[in-house]
């Protein structure tokens, strides 16, 4: 005869197996997402670190005539290259100036003319951008003129127009400008190009819209955020391009205080009074800094596909 089969039952689970088998509850409550404008920054630190420096310079540059503790055009040789004490904070140049209020003024100086560069050079940018990008018997044109401005330097195309004018905050700020623009209206142009293949654009034609009208409701909306990002970027290269014009003497003339001027006076005595060179170059570099963390912030948190990330 054939063994019956005997069938064992199961062992029983213990009781801390099915404890650890089932899902446990949520013990923490969950956190909620921060709102609002701390949300915003929380999320976005460079951007939050950028604007604090930045704002931290302008108000320098606002507050300079309240700052300042000697006055920084005047000359006084009895007290030339001091070194920094309590008295002349960051020392004295060659001709008795204090080296301190004359970098509070030029704080002021650097970031007129950065945001200064940065507005003119986006709205005109923005405007050529807009024509060669949706008017196409313009396009071969004026890209044709922006190709040749930008084969030259930026920093070459300011020295070569500074030369033709005297130097002055309002000529400097012109001259950069001008050599600013081809970037921001390459950067517009390739925008309206590819919107101008959206289906929801191609309906707007379709449909008998006239052209000023899709540019204001369809393409303009959608250039805000890349020039934004491009306008503190020029806003940083401005300021660079203003201080090596001060530095070479194609600037801002020497009675104006400017990183560049103290910069450019101070190094012929580098090596034995280096302060002189350190103090604005310190400046200089803490907002060119602030400007660029503000710009990669915005950079982030204007694209969507980085959004998502975060």
């Amino acid at each position: 005869m054939a063994s019956a089969t005997v069938l064992t039952p199961a062992a029983p689970v213990p009781p801390h197996d099915v404890a650890a088998a089932a899902p446990m509850p949520d013990i923490m409550p969950p956190v909620k997402a921060r709102r609002g404008v701390t949300g915003f920054l929380w999320r976005h630190p460079t951007i939050a670190v950028g604007g604090a420096l930045l704002l931290l310079m302008v108000f320098i540059a606002v507050f300079a005539d309240y700052l300042w503790t000697v006055d920084p055009t005047a000359l006084a040789p009895a007290r030339r290259t001091r070194e920094p004490s309590a008295q002349y904070w960051f020392g004295t140049d060659m001709l008795g100036r204090d080296v301190y209020s004359r970098v509070i003024f030029g704080a002021r100086v650097s970031l007129i003319v950065g945001f200064a560069v940065a507005i003119l050079s986006s709205v005109i940018g923005l405007a050529i951008g807009l024509v060669s990008g949706f008017v196409r018997w313009a396009d071969g044109i004026i890209m044709r003129v922006m190709d040749g401005m930008m084969s030259i330097p930026p920093i070459l195309l300011a020295i070569a127009l500074m030369a033709l004018t005297r130097g002055s905050v309002r000529n400097v700020i012109i001259s950069i400008t001008i050599a600013e623009i081809p970037r921001v209206s390459r950067l517009v142009r390739g925008v309206v190009l590819s919107l101008r293949e959206q289906p929801y654009v191609e309906a707007a034609v379709a449909s008998g819209t006239r052209t000023p009208v899709i540019i204001w409701r369809h393409i303009l909306p959608n250039t805000i955020a890349p020039i934004t990002v491009q306008a503190t970027y020029i806003c940083a290269s401005a300021m660079i391009i203003e201080a090596i014009l001060s530095f070479i003497g194609a600037g801002t003339p020497p009675i104006i205080p400017s990183w560049g001027n103290i910069m450019a006076e101070g190094r012929a005595l580098w090596q034995v009074k280096p302060y002189i060179v350190f103090f604005p170059a310190v400046f200089l570099s803490i907002t060119v800094l602030a400007v660029n963390l503000l710009g990669d912030g915005l950079r982030d948190a204007l694209d969507p596909r980085m959004a998502k990330r975060i």
